[in-house]
């Protein structure tokens, strides 16, 4: 069973979900400034690739998280590594982090770097490698992907799941969607723990901003046009992912054991998504 996957027939409280959580941390300038200043050890990282800077950005800050004693996730882009002897050197720097876990991703760079066009090849070099990794994650789109029909996504997940050990989706801001997404894929045959997309604690305007620029289109059009759902779930000055989890509870409440915990984008928003935090771990 991988990591942080509930036992069937165990339903884990809401604080033990955020408790398993991970942060996604952009690699800014001030990214690992304010990792350092906010965030405790015990939080697991993410650190995202920009296909306009490459992957060296993203490894340095992983390794400098790493180096002060975080778990982190490193994204391997597929798009953006050029052969498997390439792939074979990423192994070894990640590995040389300490890392156990990776998360695996296409990449929304315009043109591969090289011979992989998406992750499932990327994965399956991988396993031909040889890895240290004791995890690997994919990602989940519960909507539809900005650039790719849907039915593409969805082979593109049977196609991942069997090198995978969890899925961590895209963020969603209607939780009846993410729950019949989740039944779906495990009622088709992949059973793998899924991590639940969900924005952290951000101001308003960024988090409209940046939810367009990174592809959830479709939420924030669901959000404009459902007035009364935009007072329910912003709070005064900025964004609570409260109201999200309340709509998730069918699915956190399956005995099964689907829901592995969260992945919170932080959108670098770290001070106020960690006092976000610490009041969910105290079950307010």
């Amino acid at each position: 069973m991988a990591a942080h996957q509930t036992p069937p027939d165990r339903v884990p409280s809401v604080p033990e979900l955020i408790r398993r959580s991970r942060y996604e941390v952009i690699p800014l300038k001030e990214a690992a400034e304010k990792v350092l200043e906010f965030v405790p050890k015990d939080v697991e990282l993410t650190v995202t690739v920009s296909p306009a800077k490459g992957i060296e950005p993203s490894f340095e800050l992983a390794e400098t998280f790493a180096h002060e004693g975080y778990s982190v996730v490193p994204h391997l882009s597929a798009r953006l590594v050029r052969d498997r002897g390439h792939l074979s050197e990423i192994v070894a720097r990640v590995a040389e982090m300490g890392t156990r876990d990776v998360f695996v991703v296409a990449g929304d760079a315009d043109e591969a770097a090289g011979s992989y066009e998406g992750a499932a090849a990327l994965l399956r070099d991988l396993k031909e490698l040889g890895h240290p990794f004791e995890r690997i994650g994919i990602t989940g789109y519960p909507e539809t992907h900005p650039l790719i029909d849907v039915a593409t996504v969805r082979a593109a997940l049977a196609e991942k799941a069997p090198f995978a050990d969890y899925i961590a989706t895209q963020i969603c801001f209607d939780p009846n969607v993410t729950v019949r997404w989740i039944n779906e894929v495990w009622a088709g045959g992949v059973h793998l723990p899924v991590y639940i997309g969900l924005p952290g604690a951000v101001q308003r305007a960024k988090l409209l901003r940046v939810s367009t620029r990174i592809g959830i289109g479709e939420s924030v059009r669901f959000l404009r046009k459902h007035g009364n759902f935009v007072t329910r779930f912003f709070q005064p000055g900025g964004f609570s992912p409260d109201k999200l989890i309340k709509g998730l509870g069918p699915v956190i409440a399956d005995p099964a054991g689907k829901v592995a915990g969260f992945h919170i984008f932080t959108f670098n928003d770290l001070d106020d998504t960690e006092a976000w935090r610490q009041k969910k771990l105290l079950g307010r």
